[in-house]
């Protein structure tokens, strides 16, 4: 999964072609729990671009996108948001993949 260096790199990424952003953070113990089946996910849905995002360096993004509990998803296609899976909770991998292709 590539990860996010700029705001910049942000916008660009959003506006060109489709891009899920994973809001995530090294301490956050829910995070953890779905890193190994993130490569199966990205994987199965070559048709999205995967960024990781990380909360502790780009917490004004965060804040920017109402993002306030991790790890969550932000999908966009072409500078327009498709959808979000935010919130606190941990997050399974069906949960993740029906928030995927409800887009």
């Amino acid at each position: 999964m590539k990860q996010l260096d700029t705001i910049n790199q942000f916008e660009e990424l959003k506006n060109q072609g489709k891009h899920i952003f994973l809001f995530s953070a090294d301490w956050c113990p829910d995070c953890r729990v779905i890193e190994p089946i993130l490569p199966e996910i990205e994987e199965k849905y070559p048709e999205y671009r995967f960024v990781y995002v990380d909360r502790d360096q780009f917490i004004d993004l965060c804040a920017e996108n109402d993002i306030f509990g991790i790890p969550s998803f932000l999908a966009y296609g072409d500078g327009k948001e498709l959808g979000r899976f935010v919130s606190k909770d941990r997050k399974t991998k069906e949960e993740i993949e029906s928030f995927i292709e409800s887009l």
